[in-house]
């Protein structure tokens, strides 16, 4: 069976060409600035994308022959039928708002407990203290009513991520506290990961192992620059907890640090790089402002530059006609004589 559609081949041979005359001519019309906002553009893109990659491997459950073998049975047979060689990484992750949340309004605490939640934990009843005991605990440490008067310090590179993902860690100790079993956590963090009803299947094990890719640079990068721990990290801490244990997670990479420490916190959630886009998107702005006000500031330099011997000429005169003093002060525009009698 023939894969490729017939059409598909003439029509990408005609794009590439025509593509490739409008970037030569871009380049040469621009004298190759064109690369500079090319480079701008490709970085926004990766580092927006790899917030995306990173959250899915730190809060996604991976498919695998351990976990949810019957999907990667197919995702194996699919590659099989149509001729891929590499099987790609596959994860379940839970899309739209399945969680719980507390909020304040006239100094009122209000706690929301969504349906979702409620009809996939049926089963696991005892799951919800979790939901319950962790939005308490935003309440009990004063969270909310604190958040105002940190705000400028919350906003620090690293520092205000950190105190979020801190506050978060906090509240699922709370969850911890409110469950009266083990397998009350396991469901009530599952079910943020798998889903509302392959929670009830998921590997634990294998889930737990994805912490391990959490010390590479992409990772911990979304991670330091995120209000939320991934949650693979999240479940063991609940866990360790639970059992009276103390966790050790990977540490993070090293050049990850150093770089988030120019990236302010906007108020990102778990995936990732809003304030990483503000500043890729002012980067920019700067760049496109900044590289042609340089060049007409160097072709300005350039044009004045032969006057210089003029004015030596013009002082020189002035001197030695008026025997004045005279003090000359140029901005490679023009100049100006200062005659002091």
């Amino acid at each position: 069976m023939e894969l490729i559609y017939k059409h598909e081949k003439p029509l990408f041979i005609t794009a590439a060409v025509l593509s490739a005359v409008f970037w030569l001519m871009l380049t040469i019309g621009t004298f190759g600035l064109v690369f500079i906002y090319l480079l701008t553009a490709y970085l926004f893109f990766l580092f927006a994308h790899s917030a995306f990659i990173s959250h899915l491997k730190g809060a996604g459950v991976k498919i695998s022959e351990q976990q949810y073998p019957d999907l990667y049975k197919k995702l194996v047979e699919g590659c099989t039928k149509v001729g891929l060689s590499e099987i790609p990484e596959a994860y379940l992750l839970r899309t739209g708002y399945f969680n719980a949340l507390a909020t304040k309004f006239l100094g009122r605490h209000f706690v929301v407990l969504f349906t979702d939640v409620i009809d996939a934990l049926e089963q696991q009843p005892g799951a919800l203290d979790f939901y319950i005991g962790h939005e308490l605990g935003h309440i009990h440490r004063k969270h909310l009513s604190r958040r105002a008067f940190i705000m400028p310090a919350s906003i620090l590179p690293v520092i205000g991520s950190a105190l979020y993902r801190a506050q978060e860690y906090t509240c699922d100790r709370y969850g911890v506290a409110c469950c009266q079993c083990e397998d009350d956590i396991k469901a009530a963090i599952a079910a943020m990961a798998a889903g509302d009803t392959r929670w009830q299947s998921i590997n634990l094990q294998a889930y737990l192992s994805q912490i391990n890719e959490t010390s590479g640079f992409w990772m911990s990068f979304n991670e330091l620059n995120s209000d939320y721990p991934w949650l693979t990290k999240r479940m063991a801490a609940a866990l360790a907890l639970s059992k009276g244990e103390e966790i050790k997670h990977p540490s993070r990479h090293a050049a990850a640090w150093l770089l988030s420490l120019f990236i302010p916190r906007f108020g990102m959630g778990a995936s990732g790089a809003g304030g990483l886009i503000i500043v890729a998107a002012i980067i920019g702005i700067l760049a496109a402002v900044a590289i042609p006000a340089y060049q007409k500031y160097a072709d300005d330099v350039q044009a004045y530059a032969p006057m210089n011997p003029v004015n030596e000429q013009v002082v020189d005169y002035v001197d030695s006609r008026n025997g004045a003093s005279v003090q000359r002060v140029s901005d490679n525009k023009a100049a100006v004589l200062i005659i002091n009698s």
